[in-house]
Protein backbone atom coordinates (compact mmCIF):
# COMPACT_ATOMS: atom_id res chain seq x y z
CA UNK A 1 0.00 0.00 0.00
CA UNK A 2 1.57 3.07 -1.06
CA UNK A 3 1.40 6.62 0.47
CA UNK A 4 -1.10 9.54 -0.01
CA UNK A 5 -0.22 12.42 -1.54
CA UNK A 6 0.18 15.10 1.05
CA UNK A 7 -3.02 17.25 -0.58
CA UNK A 8 -5.36 13.70 -1.06
CA UNK A 9 -4.76 12.63 2.46
CA UNK A 10 -5.18 16.66 3.84
CA UNK A 11 -8.81 16.36 1.70
CA UNK A 12 -9.41 12.69 3.02
CA UNK A 13 -8.80 13.86 6.86
CA UNK A 14 -11.07 16.81 6.10
CA UNK A 15 -14.18 14.44 4.89
CA UNK A 16 -13.73 11.72 7.89
CA UNK A 17 -13.91 14.82 10.01
CA UNK A 18 -16.67 16.51 8.22
CA UNK A 19 -18.31 13.06 8.49
CA UNK A 20 -18.01 12.74 12.25
CA UNK A 21 -19.03 16.01 13.03
CA UNK A 22 -21.89 15.61 10.35
CA UNK A 23 -23.35 12.21 12.03
CA UNK A 24 -22.57 13.34 16.09
CA UNK A 25 -24.68 16.59 14.96
CA UNK A 26 -27.92 14.42 13.98
CA UNK A 27 -27.33 12.04 16.82
CA UNK A 28 -27.67 14.66 19.29
CA UNK A 29 -31.20 15.57 18.22
CA UNK A 30 -31.73 11.80 17.48
CA UNK A 31 -30.91 11.35 21.43
CA UNK A 32 -33.26 14.20 22.02
CA UNK A 33 -36.49 12.30 20.07
CA UNK A 34 -35.87 9.07 21.67
CA UNK A 35 -34.90 10.60 25.08
CA UNK A 36 -31.69 8.83 24.73
CA UNK A 37 -30.27 10.65 28.30
CA UNK A 38 -27.83 10.07 30.96
CA UNK A 39 -29.36 11.84 33.99
CA UNK A 40 -27.59 13.51 37.39
CA UNK A 41 -26.93 10.29 39.78
CA UNK A 42 -25.35 8.58 42.40
CA UNK A 43 -22.86 7.33 39.57
CA UNK A 44 -22.31 10.06 37.41
CA UNK A 45 -19.74 12.72 36.98
CA UNK A 46 -22.18 15.17 35.30
CA UNK A 47 -25.06 17.80 36.89
CA UNK A 48 -27.65 17.96 33.88
CA UNK A 49 -29.17 15.77 31.73
CA UNK A 50 -27.34 14.84 28.75
CA UNK A 51 -27.47 12.70 25.37
CA UNK A 52 -25.68 9.92 24.69
CA UNK A 53 -24.56 7.56 21.88
CA UNK A 54 -23.06 10.33 20.10
CA UNK A 55 -19.92 7.63 19.52
CA UNK A 56 -21.78 6.52 16.36
CA UNK A 57 -20.34 9.85 14.54
CA UNK A 58 -16.93 8.31 15.32
CA UNK A 59 -17.98 5.22 14.03
CA UNK A 60 -19.11 6.31 10.49
CA UNK A 61 -15.70 8.08 10.37
CA UNK A 62 -14.14 5.31 11.25
CA UNK A 63 -15.78 2.55 8.92
CA UNK A 64 -14.91 5.10 6.17
CA UNK A 65 -11.06 5.07 7.13
CA UNK A 66 -11.15 1.47 7.33
CA UNK A 67 -13.15 0.98 4.27
CA UNK A 68 -10.83 3.28 2.47
CA UNK A 69 -7.67 1.12 3.69
CA UNK A 70 -9.44 -2.14 2.42
CA UNK A 71 -9.72 -0.53 -1.45
CA UNK A 72 -5.95 0.13 -1.26
CA UNK A 73 -5.06 -3.08 0.17
CA UNK A 74 -4.60 -6.75 -1.40
CA UNK A 75 -4.55 -10.87 -0.86
CA UNK A 76 -4.42 -11.15 2.84
CA UNK A 77 -3.95 -7.92 3.92
CA UNK A 78 -7.27 -7.21 2.35
CA UNK A 79 -8.89 -9.59 4.22
CA UNK A 80 -7.56 -8.60 7.92
CA UNK A 81 -8.61 -5.46 6.95
CA UNK A 82 -12.42 -6.32 6.37
CA UNK A 83 -12.03 -8.66 9.27
CA UNK A 84 -11.39 -5.48 11.25
CA UNK A 85 -14.49 -3.62 9.57
CA UNK A 86 -16.79 -6.52 11.09
CA UNK A 87 -15.34 -6.09 14.30
CA UNK A 88 -15.95 -2.67 14.63
CA UNK A 89 -19.71 -3.60 13.26
CA UNK A 90 -19.63 -5.81 16.19
CA UNK A 91 -18.32 -3.96 18.77
CA UNK A 92 -20.59 -0.80 17.39
CA UNK A 93 -24.10 -2.62 17.60
CA UNK A 94 -23.92 -4.38 20.84
CA UNK A 95 -22.80 -0.88 22.11
CA UNK A 96 -25.23 0.86 20.65
CA UNK A 97 -28.06 -1.30 21.59
CA UNK A 98 -26.31 -1.50 25.23
CA UNK A 99 -26.92 2.30 25.14
CA UNK A 100 -30.70 2.12 24.19
CA UNK A 101 -31.64 -0.70 26.38
CA UNK A 102 -28.64 -2.17 28.41
CA UNK A 103 -27.29 -5.45 28.00
CA UNK A 104 -26.03 -7.76 31.11
CA UNK A 105 -22.20 -7.53 31.24
CA UNK A 106 -21.74 -11.09 30.11
CA UNK A 107 -23.94 -10.55 26.88
CA UNK A 108 -21.17 -7.81 26.52
CA UNK A 109 -18.27 -9.54 26.98
CA UNK A 110 -19.39 -12.40 24.94
CA UNK A 111 -19.38 -10.23 22.01
CA UNK A 112 -16.30 -8.47 22.46
CA UNK A 113 -14.75 -11.61 22.61
CA UNK A 114 -16.47 -12.73 19.57
CA UNK A 115 -14.73 -9.39 17.82
CA UNK A 116 -11.29 -10.48 19.07
CA UNK A 117 -12.00 -13.97 18.03
CA UNK A 118 -12.65 -12.49 14.44
CA UNK A 119 -9.33 -10.50 14.56
CA UNK A 120 -7.43 -13.53 15.40
CA UNK A 121 -8.81 -15.64 13.22
CA UNK A 122 -7.76 -14.42 9.74
CA UNK A 123 -4.03 -14.28 11.01
CA UNK A 124 -4.66 -17.69 12.06
CA UNK A 125 -6.45 -19.00 8.44
CA UNK A 126 -3.82 -17.76 6.65
CA UNK A 127 -0.94 -19.41 8.94
CA UNK A 128 -2.99 -22.58 8.97
CA UNK A 129 -3.01 -22.43 4.79
CA UNK A 130 0.85 -22.22 4.83
CA UNK A 131 1.94 -24.81 6.90
CA UNK A 132 1.95 -28.75 5.93
CA UNK A 133 -0.29 -30.87 7.39
CA UNK A 134 3.00 -32.42 9.61
CA UNK A 135 3.42 -29.15 10.73
CA UNK A 136 -0.08 -28.48 12.29
CA UNK A 137 0.57 -28.74 15.80
CA UNK A 138 2.13 -24.76 15.07
CA UNK A 139 -0.80 -23.95 14.63
CA UNK A 140 -2.88 -25.22 17.44
CA UNK A 141 0.58 -23.05 19.75
CA UNK A 142 -0.73 -19.65 17.56
CA UNK A 143 -4.29 -20.45 18.92
CA UNK A 144 -2.96 -20.82 22.23
CA UNK A 145 -0.59 -17.79 22.07
CA UNK A 146 -3.48 -15.84 20.36
CA UNK A 147 -5.52 -15.70 24.03
CA UNK A 148 -3.29 -13.26 25.74
CA UNK A 149 -3.54 -10.56 22.53
CA UNK A 150 -7.06 -11.83 22.60
CA UNK A 151 -8.26 -10.78 26.48
CA UNK A 152 -5.91 -7.26 25.73
CA UNK A 153 -7.95 -6.70 22.99
CA UNK A 154 -11.23 -7.42 25.43
CA UNK A 155 -9.90 -5.48 27.52
CA UNK A 156 -9.27 -2.38 25.98
CA UNK A 157 -12.48 -2.22 24.51
CA UNK A 158 -13.93 -2.09 28.10
CA UNK A 159 -11.27 -0.18 30.30
CA UNK A 160 -11.72 2.75 27.63
CA UNK A 161 -15.51 2.25 28.14
CA UNK A 162 -14.96 2.65 31.77
CA UNK A 163 -13.03 5.84 31.57
CA UNK A 164 -15.58 7.10 29.38
CA UNK A 165 -17.30 9.40 32.44
CA UNK A 166 -16.33 12.78 32.08
CA UNK A 167 -16.28 15.83 29.23
CA UNK A 168 -13.49 14.83 26.85
CA UNK A 169 -10.78 12.40 28.91
CA UNK A 170 -11.32 9.79 26.56
CA UNK A 171 -11.80 11.61 23.04
CA UNK A 172 -8.30 13.82 23.68
CA UNK A 173 -6.63 10.41 25.43
CA UNK A 174 -7.34 8.73 22.24
CA UNK A 175 -6.44 11.20 20.15
CA UNK A 176 -2.94 11.95 21.76
CA UNK A 177 -2.30 7.83 20.86
CA UNK A 178 -3.03 7.72 17.42
CA UNK A 179 -0.80 11.16 17.06
CA UNK A 180 1.65 9.94 18.87
CA UNK A 181 1.71 6.27 16.70
CA UNK A 182 1.19 8.04 13.88
CA UNK A 183 4.34 10.28 14.64
CA UNK A 184 6.54 7.07 15.56
CA UNK A 185 5.64 5.37 12.42
CA UNK A 186 6.24 7.98 10.48
CA UNK A 187 9.57 8.64 12.34
CA UNK A 188 10.31 4.60 11.77
CA UNK A 189 9.45 5.42 8.05
CA UNK A 190 6.47 3.51 8.02
CA UNK A 191 4.85 6.51 6.21
CA UNK A 192 1.58 4.40 4.53
CA UNK A 193 0.69 3.26 8.32
CA UNK A 194 1.28 6.60 9.84
CA UNK A 195 -1.41 8.27 7.11
CA UNK A 196 -3.78 5.52 7.83
CA UNK A 197 -3.58 6.38 12.31
CA UNK A 198 -3.65 9.95 11.37
CA UNK A 199 -7.03 9.39 9.33
CA UNK A 200 -8.32 7.52 12.32
CA UNK A 201 -7.00 10.75 14.53
CA UNK A 202 -9.39 12.70 11.98
CA UNK A 203 -12.52 10.94 12.56
CA UNK A 204 -11.96 11.07 16.44
CA UNK A 205 -11.25 14.93 16.16
CA UNK A 206 -15.03 15.64 14.52
CA UNK A 207 -16.21 14.15 17.83
CA UNK A 208 -14.36 16.60 19.89
CA UNK A 209 -16.06 19.70 19.70
CA UNK A 210 -19.73 18.28 20.76
CA UNK A 211 -17.68 16.96 23.27
CA UNK A 212 -14.98 19.22 24.87
CA UNK A 213 -14.54 21.59 26.92
CA UNK A 214 -18.34 21.08 27.27
CA UNK A 215 -20.50 17.93 26.45
CA UNK A 216 -23.29 18.61 24.27
CA UNK A 217 -23.28 14.32 24.22
CA UNK A 218 -21.57 11.61 25.21
CA UNK A 219 -20.25 8.80 23.52
CA UNK A 220 -21.70 5.69 24.92
CA UNK A 221 -20.68 2.79 24.72
CA UNK A 222 -21.30 2.75 20.74
CA UNK A 223 -18.27 5.02 20.62
CA UNK A 224 -15.62 4.18 23.64
CA UNK A 225 -16.05 0.07 22.49
CA UNK A 226 -15.01 0.77 19.21
CA UNK A 227 -12.38 3.48 20.36
CA UNK A 228 -10.93 0.40 22.49
CA UNK A 229 -10.98 -1.84 19.72
CA UNK A 230 -8.99 0.89 17.70
CA UNK A 231 -6.01 1.49 20.62
CA UNK A 232 -5.61 -2.27 20.57
CA UNK A 233 -4.87 -2.86 17.08
CA UNK A 234 -2.98 -0.17 16.45
CA UNK A 235 -0.79 -0.41 19.06
CA UNK A 236 -0.71 -4.59 18.54
CA UNK A 237 0.64 -3.46 15.07
CA UNK A 238 3.48 -1.03 16.43
CA UNK A 239 4.76 -3.61 18.71
CA UNK A 240 4.63 -5.78 15.56
CA UNK A 241 6.84 -3.66 13.82
CA UNK A 242 10.38 -4.37 14.40
CA UNK A 243 11.52 -0.45 13.79
CA UNK A 244 9.92 0.50 16.64
CA UNK A 245 10.58 0.02 20.35
CA UNK A 246 8.49 -3.02 21.44
CA UNK A 247 6.67 -1.16 24.50
CA UNK A 248 6.23 2.48 23.15
CA UNK A 249 2.44 2.02 22.67
CA UNK A 250 1.97 -0.02 25.95
CA UNK A 251 3.68 3.10 27.52
CA UNK A 252 1.40 5.75 25.85
CA UNK A 253 -1.64 3.92 27.17
CA UNK A 254 -0.59 4.13 31.04
CA UNK A 255 -2.76 6.82 32.17
CA UNK A 256 -5.95 4.26 30.86
CA UNK A 257 -4.17 1.16 31.57
CA UNK A 258 -3.33 2.18 35.09
CA UNK A 259 -6.37 3.67 36.36
CA UNK A 260 -8.82 1.00 34.82
CA UNK A 261 -6.40 -1.87 36.17
CA UNK A 262 -5.84 -0.38 40.02
CA UNK A 263 -9.58 0.24 39.94
CA UNK A 264 -10.56 -3.20 39.00
CA UNK A 265 -7.77 -4.88 41.21
CA UNK A 266 -8.63 -2.39 44.44
CA UNK A 267 -12.81 -3.56 44.21
CA UNK A 268 -11.93 -7.16 43.32
CA UNK A 269 -9.50 -7.31 46.77
CA UNK A 270 -12.30 -5.46 48.87
CA UNK A 271 -14.71 -8.25 47.72
CA UNK A 272 -16.67 -5.83 45.48
CA UNK A 273 -18.92 -6.53 42.68
CA UNK A 274 -16.18 -5.51 40.42
CA UNK A 275 -18.27 -5.89 37.23
CA UNK A 276 -20.74 -3.09 38.61
CA UNK A 277 -21.37 0.34 37.41
CA UNK A 278 -18.96 2.31 40.06
CA UNK A 279 -17.47 5.72 40.47
CA UNK A 280 -13.95 4.85 41.87
CA UNK A 281 -11.49 5.84 39.27
CA UNK A 282 -8.99 8.29 40.16
CA UNK A 283 -10.40 10.91 37.52
CA UNK A 284 -14.04 10.11 38.98
CA UNK A 285 -12.04 10.46 42.70
CA UNK A 286 -10.97 14.12 41.46
CA UNK A 287 -14.37 14.94 40.36
CA UNK A 288 -16.09 14.52 43.39
CA UNK A 289 -12.99 16.26 45.17
CA UNK A 290 -14.02 19.42 43.81
CA UNK A 291 -12.17 19.76 40.70
CA UNK A 292 -13.67 20.58 37.47
CA UNK A 293 -13.67 18.49 34.35
CA UNK A 294 -11.43 20.71 32.44
CA UNK A 295 -9.08 20.35 35.25
CA UNK A 296 -9.16 16.42 35.49
CA UNK A 297 -8.31 15.73 31.75
CA UNK A 298 -5.51 18.67 31.76
CA UNK A 299 -3.85 16.54 34.73
CA UNK A 300 -4.30 13.33 32.43
CA UNK A 301 -2.55 15.14 29.55
CA UNK A 302 -0.21 16.34 31.69
CA UNK A 303 0.90 13.11 32.45
CA UNK A 304 0.72 11.99 28.73
CA UNK A 305 2.88 15.27 28.23
CA UNK A 306 5.35 15.63 30.54
CA UNK A 307 6.36 11.98 31.27
CA UNK A 308 4.82 9.68 28.72
CA UNK A 309 6.13 11.32 25.51
CA UNK A 310 9.62 12.08 26.66
CA UNK A 311 9.96 8.79 27.68
CA UNK A 312 8.54 7.35 24.22
CA UNK A 313 10.88 9.44 22.40
CA UNK A 314 13.61 8.56 24.26
CA UNK A 315 12.78 5.08 23.60
CA UNK A 316 12.75 5.51 19.23
CA UNK A 317 15.49 8.18 19.30
CA UNK A 318 18.32 6.28 17.55
CA UNK A 319 17.74 3.67 15.24
CA UNK A 320 19.92 1.04 17.70
CA UNK A 321 17.57 2.39 20.67
CA UNK A 322 14.67 1.48 18.57
CA UNK A 323 15.67 -2.21 18.45
CA UNK A 324 14.99 -2.56 21.77
CA UNK A 325 12.01 -3.59 23.54
CA UNK A 326 12.09 -1.09 26.51
CA UNK A 327 11.02 -2.97 29.02
CA UNK A 328 12.44 -1.27 31.54
CA UNK A 329 11.11 2.17 30.73
CA UNK A 330 7.58 1.05 29.99
CA UNK A 331 8.05 -0.57 34.27
CA UNK A 332 9.36 2.68 35.10
CA UNK A 333 6.23 4.57 33.98
CA UNK A 334 4.23 2.22 35.33
CA UNK A 335 5.70 1.86 38.63
CA UNK A 336 5.39 5.88 38.67
CA UNK A 337 2.27 5.01 37.65
CA UNK A 338 0.62 3.45 39.99
CA UNK A 339 2.57 5.60 42.95
CA UNK A 340 0.27 8.62 41.19
CA UNK A 341 -2.61 6.89 41.41
CA UNK A 342 -2.40 5.40 45.17
CA UNK A 343 -1.03 9.28 45.64
CA UNK A 344 -4.36 11.14 43.67
CA UNK A 345 -6.59 8.68 45.69
CA UNK A 346 -5.34 9.23 49.31
CA UNK A 347 -5.22 13.71 48.63
CA UNK A 348 -8.61 13.05 47.51
CA UNK A 349 -9.47 11.41 50.57
CA UNK A 350 -7.68 13.89 52.82
CA UNK A 351 -9.55 16.35 50.70
CA UNK A 352 -12.55 15.28 51.24
CA UNK A 353 -12.44 14.58 54.82
CA UNK A 354 -11.38 18.10 55.37
CA UNK A 355 -14.29 19.41 53.76
CA UNK A 356 -16.64 17.11 55.68
CA UNK A 357 -15.07 18.73 58.53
Amino acid sequence: MGAWSPIGWVVLAAVTFALTASCTRLSITYAHRRKLLDLPGQRRSHSAPTPRGGGIGIVAGVLFVIALIARRLEGPYRVMALALLAAIVVVAVVGWIDDHAGLRARTRFAVHCLAAALLLAVPAAFIGLLLPESRAGELLLYALAAVLPGLAIVWSINLHNFMDGIDGLLTLQVLFVFAALAAIFMHAAQTDVAECIGLLAAAVLGFLPFNFPRAHIFMGDVGSGVLGLLVAVAVGGQMLTPTIALASGFVLCSAFVTDATCTLLSRMLRGRRWYSAHREHLYQWLVRSGYSHMQVVVFYMGWNLLIVLPVVCWMNRTSAARMSPGIGSAIAVYALAVVVWWSGKRCCLARNRHAAA
